[in-house]
């Protein structure tokens, strides 16, 4: 860098991680998180600093220019007034005082044989790296291979099964240690210069479309609309509880090591669910659950508490230290389906905007679906559900085992 040449880069505090050398640099996360903008300043500092650095920016597919991160990278020179050191042609940027290049590129366009002349390139950035095929990072990844040479992923998730997603897992298991990559997950919240306008769209979209809003701005996988249990059931909004609604209703289910113990507190006003407080946690022990409870949810030690019948032992402990009025739910074969059935009558399900894991739960709770024929199945996948759980416990006297159909002969 020139004597006379002063960069300032305002860091975000999440990609400190991201300052040292790393082969593998995966940075995804949903809407807002700022991460390409942190990339495209990290690409122009490396040619600041070395100005013989070769930079490929590359996507599945390059339909245009306009649309590549060029445009953005033009921006970030001129915002940090160092355009003085780049010549902006049309197809690529260069680097006055050396041989560095930017130059942007589609993996679609290449085989075997063309990749070859990105061999010399000491750093590709594959921006939108979820559309990447398994066969492009075939390709990429042995193309790459100047010394300490940098592959940088920026993507928000869609699938599990995507290329970026598996090959960013495998060097998780492989590189525990991170010694050859690192892996950020960053969303708006993380962004300090997320604007105003960007942060009340994010709010706007968690209230009115909750469905995909893990998607979009937590950087969650974009499941099936049609997968999710309580799909176009589930509003997210603050509330007072009303004179005139039944309830409160309480449940409890139980978890530990992996699951987390989940309790909440509803209401039922006007054909709709209202699902007013929630406490729980993975790891909490039987001795604080009492406890937490009542911290959480005023007032629920007054009021019958309907657990998780697979746990006797945990409703006779919580009934002698501080749930006096716990016992067990009611259930029977086929009692989720019934449950989940009952809560789908409901006009909509409303969820207190406090409530941050009953929403992840409304978001996530999903049926299988088919990998070969890509069908979603009536089969429920045992995850993300146990706010869902004691929400089904809570309303278990009211939830009725449907009548056997007497046959006539």
């Amino acid at each position: 860098m020139s004597s006379s040449t002063k960069l300032r880069i305002k860091t975000p505090r999440w990609a400190k991680p991201l300052i040292g050398p790393r082969r593998y640099k995966f940075i995804k996360g949903g809407r807002g998180s700022g991460k390409s903008h942190e990339r495209a300043e990290s690409a122009i500092e490396a040619l600041i600093i070395n100005p013989n650095c070769s930079l490929v920016c590359i996507r599945e597919i390059q339909q245009s220019l306009r649309y590549s991160a060029k445009r953005l990278i033009e921006k970030k020179i001129r915002t940090l007034k160092v355009a003085h050191l780049f010549e902006v042609q049309d197809n690529v940027i260069k680097c006055r005082g050396g041989a560095g290049i930017i130059i942007f590129q589609g993996m679609q366009d290449h085989n075997a044989e063309s990749i070859k002349s990105l061999e010399d390139f000491d750093i590709a950035w594959v921006e939108e790296a979820q559309s990447l095929s398994h066969r492009s990072i075939a390709l990429l990844l042995p193309t790459i291979r100047s010394a300490n040479s940098e592959i940088w992923f920026t993507w928000n998730p869609d699938q599990p099964t995507d290329a970026v997603q598996e090959f960013s897992d495998r060097m998780e298991e492989s590189d525990p240690e991170g010694r050859k990559h690192v892996t950020i997950h960053v969303n708006i919240d993380d962004n300090p210069f997320a604007p105003d306008t960007l942060q009340e769209e994010r709010d706007n979209h968690r209230q009115t479309r909750p469905d995909d809003y893990d998607h979009v701005w937590g950087g969650g996988f974009n499941f099936r609309n049609e997968a999710i249990v309580f799909a176009g059931k589930t509003k997210v909004m603050a509330f007072e509880p009303q004179p005139h609604w039944d309830g409160p209703y309480h449940g409890l289910d139980f978890g530990f090591a992996n699951d987390p113990t989940a309790g909440v507190r509803v209401w039922i006003g006007d054909n709709m669910l209202h699902i007013e407080k929630e406490f729980g946690g993975v790891s909490l022990e039987l001795d604080d659950t009492a406890r937490l409870a009542k911290n959480e949810i005023p007032g629920i030690e007054d009021y019958e508490v309907q657990a998780d019948s697979a746990r006797p032992e945990s409703i006779s402990y919580l009934k002698r230290h501080g749930l006096p009025r716990i016992k067990a739910v009611k259930k029977w074969p086929g009692s989720i389906k019934d449950g989940i059935d009952f809560l789908r009558n409901f006009d909509i399900i409303v969820i207190h905007e406090d409530c941050k894991q009953m929403q992840y739960e409304a978001r996530h709770y999903r049926y299988k679906v088919d990998r070969k024929s890509d069908q979603v199945t009536p089969t429920l996948v045992d995850k993300d559900n146990h706010y869902w759980d004691a929400v089904r416990y809570a309303l278990g006297n009211i939830i009725r085992r449907p009548k056997k159909k007497t046959r006539i002969l």
